[in-house]
């Protein structure tokens, strides 16, 4: 049972002119005062502080470096552009094999459908790193990406994967490849991804390691630790016999 005086309340409200538009008025100026607390900047250089209601934690964020999105994960930025390699060949296959083939791991095989990734460490004392690797008989991907990491330890260290998708820290499963990928495509066994979460210095190709000897250098970008990447994903049968030599220079 509605009260005489409910009623008639309710019965003024309705016939009062503009109420409903006076009352959407208010719930819109409310809103806006509510989301200027996350107002995106605007100018390169801005910067945006963001207080937890909760926990008083405070975050202060660049508009240099982090996404307009403040109000989901604010600490996902792109990697920067990363200046070309110098890259080059030399025909002095047979003294290159040679003379690696007798240093200490400076040759390795790389496995069907494997991906092997060197990890290079920039070095306090140098400038660039530079490498130079040749394979047996057949071609293999190549490509090198850096990653924006603090450096703990200046040790050269390898890493072995079935294929590029196992270093997915989502942990997707790989897509099985079904035939060989013609020479001079980019290698469908590497991830595009990669451009995502490291600096690409340059992409996966396949490289006639097994004609000439291929070498580059590049300067350091900062700190950080270069991946260089061996990738014989796109083969089916045939293991690659690969040998290298990865230095800095100053």
């Amino acid at each position: 049972m509605v009260s005489p005086v409910s009623a008639g309340a309710t019965e003024d409200l309705r016939k009062a002119p503009g109420a409903v538009e006076a009352q959407a008025l208010v719930e819109q100026e409310l809103l806006s005062a509510e989301m200027a607390k996350y107002q995106v900047p605007q100018w390169p250089g801005d910067i945006v502080v963001i207080q937890s209601e909760h926990t008083g934690a405070v975050d202060i964020l660049s508009a240099d470096l982090e996404s307009a999105d403040l109000l989901g994960d604010h600490r996902k930025v792109s990697p920067p552009l990363m200046a070309p390699p110098c890259i080059w060949t030399f025909a002095k296959m047979k003294e290159f094999k040679s003379k690696l083939g007798k240093e200490k791991n400076s040759r390795l095989v790389v496995k069907r459908g494997e991906v092997v990734t060197i990890r290079v460490p920039t070095h306090p004392e140098g400038k660039r790193v530079c490498w130079e690797f040749a394979t047996d008989d057949y071609d293999i991907g190549f490509g090198v990406y850096f990653d924006w990491t603090p450096v703990t330890s200046t040790d050269i260290t390898v890493q072995v994967s079935d294929s590029s998708e196992d270093e997915d820290e989502d942990g997707e499963e790989d897509e099985e490849i079904e035939d060989p990928v013609p020479a001079g495509d980019v290698e469908r066994g590497s991830r595009s991804s990669l451009r995502g979460r490291y600096g690409e210095v340059m992409p996966v190709y396949r490289r006639d390691s097994h004609r000439d000897v291929q070498a580059g250098s590049h300067d350091y970008p900062g700190e950080g630790i270069y991946l260089l990447k061996f990738d014989n994903s796109y083969s089916l049968l045939r293991n690659k016999t690969l040998y290298f030599h990865v230095y800095y220079t100053s």
